[in-house]
Formats: C-alpha cells, sequence, structure tokens
C-alpha cells in the first residue's frame, strides 16, 4: 500500500514545484507561489519519511529539532535581511547534499559503478564550493567581510588552476573510485575554491552571485537524486538550478555584462581620482519641507527604490508616502530595476512587505517611457541603475548597461546619506544636473519627514 502511496505523493509535489515557479514569475501570483511550493516540499519530505527503507526516525528526530533551533531564528530575520537568508540556505541546502554524497561514497566504496560516481562527483563538488561560496557571499551582504572585490595578481589564472585540479582529482576517482585517500582532498578542494570564487566579486554583482549559486545548490540535489535514485529530487533540483541559471543569465543582461565578466572581472573597485571629481563640481540641495512641496505640485511621480532604502529600512515610510500622494490625488508609479539591492526581486520583496499595491510597480522596460512625462523622479538610496554615464561614457565600467531613465523627468530628487559612490565605485552624474535635487539623510527620516509635510498641508 505505502509503496502505491509514495510516489501519488511526489508526483503531487513535482506538480507543486512546477506551478510554484510559474506563479513566482509574476508579482500579483507571488504569494499563491510561495505557498504552492511550500506545501510542495511538505509533500516531498513526508512522502520520503512514508519509505520503508527507514527502520529509525531517532536521528531523523534529532535533526529536525536542530534544522528548527537554526531555521526559526532565520525566518524571522527583518525583509532587509533576505538577500542574506537567502545565501545562508543556499549554504546549509549544499551543504547537505555534499554531506549526503560524502557518506553514499563511503558506504558504496568500492562496489560503485561509473555512472553514479559521476553523478555523486559532481554532487560533492557543487555542493562543498556552494557551501563556501555561500558563506562567502552571506559575509560580503552582512558586511563582515569586505564588499569591494578583493584581488591580487594571477588571482584568476590560480583559482581556475585549483578548480582543474578538482575536477581532475573527481574525474581520477570516477575511474579509481577504491583511492579513498583522494576524496578528501578533492572535498577540501571544492571548499577552499568556493572561497577563491567569492572574494574577487563585488557588492554590485550579489544579485547575479546569488542565483548562480541557487543554480549550483539545485544541480548538486539534482546529481544527489541520481545517486539516491530518486526521481523528485532529481526533478526539484533540475528545477532549481535551471531556473537560477536562467535568473542569472536574466541578472547579466540586465547590467549588459557576461558570467565571465561577473565571476572574473572584479567589478566594484572605486575608481581612482573619483573623490577629486566630486569636490570640483557641485550639487543642488533641498530639505524634506522643500521636497514635499514640489511633491505636493506633481501630477506623476516615479519612485525608484534602492539599496539606500533597504538599509534605512524605510519602506513602511515609503508606503505612508504613497497613501498620502495617492489620496491628494497624485499618479505614484514605482520603478523596478532587476539589479536593484543585493539580490533578483530585493526591492519587490521590500515594497510588498509594505503592502505597496502591485499594480503599482513597473519593470525596467515598462517604465522607462513614462519618465520623460513625469513630474518628479523621486530615487530613495539607488546609484548605479540611474548612472546616465551607462549610456555615453565608454570609459565608463558600467558602460551599456540598461538603466531606469531617471534623468529624462522634470525634475530629479535624490534621497542620499552623502555623495559615496554606489557598489560600481563610480561617481553618478545624475547628482550633479541641473534637474536633479539632493535631499541628504537616512531615507526613513528623510521620507517621514516628507509624509509629516505633506499630511500637515493637506491639513490646512
Amino acid at each position: 500500500m505505502i509503496d502505491q502511496v509514495i510516489p501519488l505523493v511526489y508526483l503531487a509535489a513535482a506538480a507543486s514545484f512546477v506551478l510554484a515557479l510559474k506563479w513566482l514569475s509574476a508579482v500579483n501570483t507571488a504569494r499563491r507561489g510561495v505557498i504552492v511550493g511550500v506545501a510542495g516540499m511538505a509533500l516531498a519530505v513526508c512522502g520520503t519519511l512514508l519509505k520503508p527503507e527507514i527502520v529509525s526516525y531517532r536521528w531523523i528526530g534529532a535533526a529536525f529539532v536542530v534544522g528548527t533551533i537554526i531555521g526559526v531564528p532565520m525566518a524571522l530575520m527583518p525583509m532587509t535581511a533576505v538577500p542574506q537568508r537567502t545565501a545562508l540556505s543556499h549554504a546549509f541546502g549544499a551543504l547537505a547534499a555534499a554531506l549526503v554524497g560524502t557518506a553514499e561514497y563511503y558506504l558504496r566504496t568500492p562496489d560503485i559503478d561509473r555512472f553514479t560516481m559521476g553523478a555523486l562527483t559532481l554532487e560533492v563538488l557543487l555542493g562543498f564550493l556552494t557551501f563556501t561560496a555561500s558563506l562567502m557571499a552571506f559575509g560580503k551582504l552582512q558586511e563582515i567581510l569586505p564588499t569591494r572585490p578583493i584581488t591580487y595578481r594571477n588571482q584568476n589564472v590560480m583559482n581556475l588552476s585549483l578548480f582543474g585540479l578538482a575536477a581532475g582529482a573527481g574525474a581520477y576517482l570516477v575511474v579509481r573510485p577504491e583511492n579513498t585517500w583522494l576524496f578528501p582532498a578533492f572535498g577540501a578542494m571544492a571548499l577552499v575554491f568556493g572561497v577563491l570564487l567569492i572574494i574577487p566579486i563585488g557588492g554590485a554583482d550579489m544579485p547575479t552571485v546569488i542565483s548562480l549559486l541557487n543554480s549550483y545548490a539545485g544541480l548538486s540535489a539534482a546529481a544527489m537524486g541520481f545517486v539516491l535514485n530518486n526521481k523528485l529530487l532529481i526533478i526539484a533540483g533540475a528545477l532549481d538550478g535551471s531556473s537560477g541559471f536562467i535568473l542569472s543569465v536574466i541578472m547579466c543582461r540586465a547590467m549588459n555584462r557576461s558570467f565571465t565578466n561577473v565571476l572574473f572581472g572584479a567589478f566594484g573597485q572605486v575608481q581612482a581620482g573619483a573623490v577629486a571629481v566630486e569636490e570640483r563640481r557641485t550639487v543642488r540641495s533641498a530639505t524634506p519641507e522643500e521636497a514635499a512641496g514640489i511633491l505636493e505640485a506633481a501630477s506623476l511621480v516615479i519612485v525608484v527604490p534602492g539599496y539606500g532604502m533597504a538599509v534605512a529600512q524605510a519602506q513602511h515610510k515609503v508606503r505612508e508616502l504613497y497613501d498620502v500622494m495617492a489620496k491628494a490625488g497624485v499618479e505614484v508609479k514605482f520603478a523596478i530595476h532587476p539589479v536593484a539591492g543585493r539580490m533578483p526581486g530585493h526591492m519587490n520583496v521590500l515594497l510588498a512587505e509594505a503592502d505597496i499595491p502591485y499594480d503599482k510597480l513597473a519593470e525596467m522596460e515598462e517604465v522607462n517611457s513614462e519618465f520623460p512625462r513625469a513630474d518628479v523622479a523621486l530615487v530613495i538610496g539607488a546609484n548605479d541603475v540611474t548612472n546616465p554615464a551607462a549610456r555615453h561614457d565608454r570609459k565608463s565600467p558600467i558602460y551599456g548597461m540598461p538603466i531606469l531613465d531617471v534623468d529624462k523627468a522634470r525634475t530629479v530628487m535624490v534621497i542620499k546619506r552623502s555623495m559615496n559612490p554606489g557598489f560600481a565605485g563610480i561617481d553618478n552624474e545624475l547628482y550633479y544636473m541641473d534637474r536633479t535635487l539632493m535631499v541628504f539623510g537616512d531615507a526613513k527620516a528623510v521620507v517621514g519627514g516628507i509624509v509629516k509635510e505633506l499630511a500637515g498641508g493637506a491639513g490646512r
């Protein structure tokens, strides 16, 4: 009876995963996608626990308790820390796959066929390198580690040589799996490579890195499915790996850059002389009171959120600003750049938490045509994704990157703590335009001040 039930449970779980991915691709159905995805994973776990091969639940129960102790605090992390939480999730999932592969290797050797050993080698290689790479990404996102690229002479040659050695050791183990002395060295090389892979990557590329690590973790899980002969694990891992890869391609296109440039380009170094340039140029500044007056007289305002909004946790104040402007008859839209923030969809997540209406969120391709008719483009902590240098300055490291056309609005207001450059380490031409007003300060405090002024004006 159980043998007949498990395939049906697995089939329902697989269908749930496919539907979850479909619904997660649209903002208005994303919540449904999350619920269905969680339900599918619950079915998958329950179906696995019903397998007759399980003779004792003692260690499974212990692992469940440990996982709960770790997982509950992660779930309670603030929404602004979603990128860090995602990196940790990738790390734990990849480590689980690598440890399962390690256990299977020692349990089956020397009676292991080459196909299974090939899948196991891929599982362990991707699992261990994704584990350490995800921890390094977490460190950069949490700013425990420097967010700027860490580079040294012949870095790419050394990294690729180490990866080549690890791949070579894995290939040798496929042919001669009985050489158990080589397996620990193989795993260690994968772990070290994961660290070296991330340290030369700057914070500006974290959205692509996060999605790419998601792909690696998924592929490791798919390989584990072949090792364990678990079809659902193959399906889930393949969906995870392919969706992560597709998302990485989308992120690279959004920055007009290649995978090799992201992984080996050390993008994000502060350009020499940037500060000197800043000292020779002047900006026009405004107070929150003056900004409120301009917004009050506008017909169309396009809000451009960025990482500065996330750092200040200003999304709820932004919702208050939306409410007070909408009540005053101002049309408000939100322009979302694909790589704004520290992970794909970062701004969507924060604005959704603040209950900004879904139909007010517009992707870059949709909203760019709206900027010329906008009275105000309100930029909240967004830097590189609004820099006009991407269009015309061939010497700029972001040249060719599609940007939000905020400079085409009649008035541009930028809320920013200081004139420090963004993750790309370059000055933003937008800040020095005649039509741009800089409102300096913490985004949460500044937006709160603007809301207070607008609400007071409405009451007078």
